[in-house]
């Protein structure tokens, strides 16, 4: 199902407004934006997916609490980078603190603010800066401030990411856009990276979680840059129901038709967040067909994609398809190996370099071209059924060292 993109990030939909500064939590001599503010003009139905590491931020944990303690209910998010306030005495206290800041200035109770942080872990967070910047981003709340937030979420990632798209409910016209920050520390389990959608398509709070969960699990859950997985993992999806069309509240067209506007968000975010993996050259793009089930599908491509040998043959251009199948070969699901067909493929052209689990005669210098481009895709095909997922991750270089060498200086 396609849909009509729109600009405006997390903007787009009716009804939100964003805004970013820089506040100094971590000194910059570019002063870019290093905290960001999201309000609606109504109260939100709101949805959530976070981290499974046992190691959590504080955002995290405050979060959580806060979204128990209003039944699903948000107004507000606040979010800066630079630290992530994880493993501190005191995060709770300065991320409630944040929530309070917050609340105080637009009028509403604590428990209706989400908030998020991302950067270096185990530094304090100081809160001075944060106090001082929320007069700030209350002033310039702006209906196309989404730029400006989607930079002041930004780390070690090299370009901002937004998308929307527009679609029909109920006779009305409904909009969705998000923004997502990331570039390492990123493993496929559960809401990798900070992600905050925002819709003005009338939603329940449960079918909210639902299609979220649904759609994490095919997008953000089949993306792998580095094989850590972050401790700040953040995924919210607000509704504010302004398009005023009914209320999906059960499965069926209508439903369908919300979880396909949200994939597409959520994919083209999850690709630009793999595209823009640290010290990447390359997007790769693992599609894996013919399996029995789903389940089955997205285990085998996130297999290949997270694999460090894959990773840093497709960085050297080599046609390397025995780290393919080894890495096909350890997936945790039950599939005939002597079956696997895989080829590779870009926009010069593509090669078939395995089948049945055996390699085929293959010109190396046709290889070595389709592999030089920057956006890769490898297709495996277990046949096995008719199911099929898809995985996003990059290769690995030289510069990903370097980076992560000295990322808190």
């Amino acid at each position: 199902m396609d849909f009509k993109t729109l600009e405006g990030g997390v903007c787009a939909a009716k009804g939100f407004k964003a805004s970013g500064v820089y506040c100094g939590i971590k000194e910059n001599p570019t002063k870019k934006n290093d905290i960001a503010m999201l309000v609606a003009d109504v109260m939100c139905n709101t949805a959530g997916v976070y981290t499974q590491n046992k190691v959590k931020g504080a955002p995290v944990i405050v979060t959580k609490k806060n979204l128990e303690k209003s039944g699903g209910k948000a107004k507000a998010v606040i979010v800066n980078s630079k630290n992530a306030n994880t493993c501190n005495a005191d995060g709770e206290e300065k991320a409630n603190e944040m929530c309070r800041l917050t609340a105080d200035a637009l009028g509403i109770k604590p428990e209706e603010v989400i908030v998020a942080s991302t950067g270096v872990i185990g530094q304090v967070l100081p809160i001075e800066p944060i106090k001082a910047a929320v007069p700030q981003l209350m002033e310039k709340l702006s209906y196309t401030g989404n730029l400006e937030a989607a930079t002041a979420i930004m780390t070690t990632d090299t370009v901002k990411k937004e998308y929307a798209v527009e679609f029909e409910i109920g006779g009305k016209v409904c909009r969705m856009g998000g923004m997502a920050k990331g570039s390492g520390m990123i493993h496929p389990n559960m809401a990798t990276t900070l992600n905050f959608i925002t819709t003005d398509c009338a939603v329940s709070v449960p079918m909210l979680q639902k299609a979220l969960s649904e759609i994490v699990k095919i997008t953000y859950n089949c993306l792998s840059v580095d094989g850590d997985q972050s401790t700040n993992d953040t995924c919210m999806l607000m509704s504010d129901g302004l398009a005023e069309n009914p209320e999906i509240t059960a499965e069926g067209a209508e439903f369908d038709t919300f979880k396909a506007a949200l994939y597409q968000v959520m994919a083209n975010l999850t690709r630009m967040l793999a595209k823009d993996g640290e010290g990447a050259t390359k997007l790769l793009t693992c599609v894996c067909s013919g399996a029995p089930d789903l389940d089955t599908a997205i285990i085998v491509a996130k297999s290949v994609i997270r694999s460090p040998l894959f990773k840093c043959a497709m960085f050297g251009s080599d046609a390397n398809w025995g780290r393919i199948l080894c890495a096909i070969g350890y997936a945790e699901a039950d599939f005939d190996i002597n079956k696997v067909d895989v080829s590779l493929a870009s926009k010069a052209g593509k090669i078939n370099v395995c089948a049945n689990g055996a390699g085929v005669d293959f010109s190396e210098d046709e290889a070595k071209k389709i592999l030089t481009e920057d956006e890769i895709d490898i297709y495996i095909d277990l046949k096995l059924g008719n199911e099929k997922a898809t995985a996003w991750g990059c290769d690995l270089t030289y510069d990903y060292v370097k980076i992560n060498g000295d990322y808190r200086s």
